[in-house]
């Protein structure tokens, strides 16, 4: 029996919010701190690696969930987590621009994800007790639609915003061509051109580039040259602290990883596929020792910026002739120190261009800390309102209460024999093979999609703007996702999941071959870039249809709200273990091979399928 309050308010003003509040720290933690790091110059291994291991509470949520009967109301451990939730977003806020930051973010966010997948339990566990079975069912479609929304907030909107914010925090774009030709004439570059020049103190703050055109002679160089191009330029952008330094530090790492570990087994290995496996970017000219010809640009402030204030100017190719690369000096760091200074930034023609091309870089500048500051504030002050809203509106269910009637340890001892029937149902090794390599290709690209976007055209990536990714893989990409998942539960209710299981099982991985064809051809229209990525999650949305439904099928029986909980555990498993090492593969092999590995993953899924036994009849809708 629910009491008169609760019957009084109306299931629509609260499941929608609490869904969307359900979605908002999930996406966030799975994605937004993917982009946030990357932005703030954090390597593809160290994002993947260390963002993975925030699925480790919903991997083991399972074990803590009876601890929420057992403990206060479902309705207490909502308004709490999102409380909490809150503080732990300011928290990541106040520490992005501490020199710390990667490690204190980390933290936090690992924090904020544990009081999350409480948050899902509770608000799972509140659903069932506040809606009778006709409102469940009828809900269950709203509750999804809002989670939805929620992704395509935090993928979406919030990133866009991030990225203006980072737009609006900066100045003027800095601009600069470079071709090639065989008549020009070899260019040093005085370093000294910058550096002595005195512009007048009431001149406006802009990045100077010298030369603003830089031409090029098709004819090669040594490699020997080139090494001492690139060297003298890092050897200046080190001196006066140009380079980031998150990248010195990762650069660090690097140079004193000399464990035994790492020279006798991590680094031949890794040697090994980069040598067998890796992409080989480079253009390599006929000629052995010969490459193509390089050139210097410097670039300096015109105005002493604020103290404590650095302006981080990151540069790439926005249009021309993909045979003029940059090769050094892609993020350089301004500050009181060093504005009046040169910055060396190194381009390089393909060994193979003979005739004449021209390219165009730009680089944008931003207080990037500062506006993913800001941006961390807002969820910080969407989530104290979400508070404060489900504080006041959330109904008090009769239901709702601690499991006082059974003693700590009946609870224990049933949670001990909620595990181990769980563990002798008929099938369990297949089910837990297909749980955890179902999203194998998923779990590895879903880490290093938003990377790819990010990076520059000279290391493989596509170059989008913070922005351009939000609408891109956070908004449309979204969308397709939803809009997948709404046409695969339609089919699914009408053959059944044995009929769709293997349909569904091509869709979520074949669309894979959507970023193996950005990474081949790399396109710059953002039709076929929205398009691409569009297609991929249609595909994953309608194929991850067959994965919950098998969910709920294997859960079925007694403890089928436990069971299910324990599957869900391994689903996040799934996702939490190939997405450590995604970011260290991409390195090694390159963006175009790892999608190509990306799409082998789906081996081991088509291999177990034919060996599952499922209810012909399970999925299908009744008639009448």
């Amino acid at each position: 029996m629910k009491n008169k309050q609760t019957k009084n308010i109306s299931p629509w003003a609260w499941v929608p919010t609490l869904y969307f509040a359900e979605g908002v720290p999930y996406v966030v933690a799975m994605t937004v701190a993917v982009i946030m790091y990357k932005r703030l110059g954090i390597s593809n291994t160290d994002i993947a690696l260390y963002t993975s291991w925030l699925y480790l509470p919903w991997v083991i949520k399972p074990f803590w969930s009876p601890f929420v009967d057992l403990i206060k109301t479902k309705r207490w451990w909502i308004t709490s987590m999102q409380l909490l939730i809150g503080a732990g977003f300011a928290g990541v806020a106040f520490l992005i621009p501490a020199p710390f930051f990667f490690q204190a973010t980390l933290a936090v966010l690992w924090l904020i994800a544990f009081s999350s997948a409480t948050h899902d339990i509770a608000a799972d566990g509140f659903y069932m007790l506040a809606l009778d079975s006709s409102q469940q069912s009828f809900f269950v479609g709203i509750r999804s639609t809002f989670y939805r929304f929620a992704m395509i907030a935090g993928q979406g909107i919030l990133i866009i915003i991030a990225g203006a914010l980072e737009s609006h925090t900066g100045m003027e774009p800095v601009v600069f061509s470079v071709q090639s030709s065989p008549a020009a004439i070899s260019q040093v570059v005085n370093v000294d051109s910058l550096s002595n020049v005195d512009f007048p103190e009431d001149t406006e703050m802009k990045f100077a580039v010298f030369p603003a055109s830089l031409s090029l002679s098709t004819q090669p160089i040594t490699r020997d040259s080139l090494n001492k191009i690139k060297a003298a330029a890092l050897e200046n952008n080190k001196r006066y602290q140009f380079i980031a330094e998150e990248n010195l530090q990762n650069d660090q790492t690097k140079k004193e990883n000399n464990s035994w570990w790492h020279q006798h087994i991590s680094g031949p290995f890794a040697d090994f596929i980069r040598e067998n496996f890796g992409e080989k970017r480079e253009k390599i000219s006929m000629v052995e020792n010969l490459t193509g010809n390089a050139g210097v640009v410097a670039i300096r402030l015109t105005k002493k910026p604020e103290a404590g204030k650095p302006l981080i100017l990151n540069l790439s190719q926005s249009k021309g002739d993909k045979s003029i690369s940059l090769v050094s000096g892609e993020r350089l760091v301004f500050t009181e120190e060093n504005w009046d200074k040169p910055a060396l930034v190194v381009v390089q023609l393909d060994a193979k261009l003979k005739g004449q091309a021209i390219s165009e870089f730009k680089g944008v500048s931003g207080n990037i800390r500062l506006a993913w500051s800001i941006t961390f504030f807002i969820l910080s002050g969407l989530f104290i309102l979400f508070y404060l809203y489900h504080r006041f509106i959330l109904p008090r269910p009769a239901s709702d209460h601690p499991s006082l009637t059974h003693s700590s340890k009946d609870i224990i001892r049933e949670f001990g024999r909620t595990f181990a029937t769980f563990f002798q149902k008929k099938g369990i090794g297949l089910a837990i093979a297909f749980m955890l390599l179902y999203r194998l290709g998923e779990a590895m690209l879903v880490k290093m999609s938003s990377p790819f976007l990010l990076d520059p055209r000279e290391v493989g990536g596509l170059g989008l703007t913070t922005g351009q990714v939000g609408l891109v893989y956070g908004t449309v990409g979204v969308i397709a996702l939803t809009l997948g998942g709404i046409v695969g539960g339609i089919a699914a209710s009408r053959k059944g999941l044995k009929f769709w299981i293997w349909p569904m099982a091509l869709c979520i991985t074949l669309p894979h071959l959507a970023y193996l064809y950005l990474s081949w051809f790399m396109p710059e229209s953002m039709l076929l870039i929205n398009t691409a990525v569009a297609f991929e999650q249609f595909g994953y949305g309608f194929g991850f249809t067959a994965y919950m439904l098998y969910m709920i099928y294997f859960s079925e029986g007694e403890h089928k709200t436990a069971h299910y909980a324990i599957c869900t555990g391994f689903m996040a498993l799934g996702m939490m273990l190939p997405g450590m090492i995604a970011g260290w593969l991409q390195e090694l092999l390159g963006y175009n091979h790892f999608f190509i590995f990306v799409l082998i993953c789906a081996i081991p899924t088509l291999a177990i399928i034919p060996f599952m036994k499922i209810d012909k009849e399970f999925g299908k809708k009744k008639t009448a």
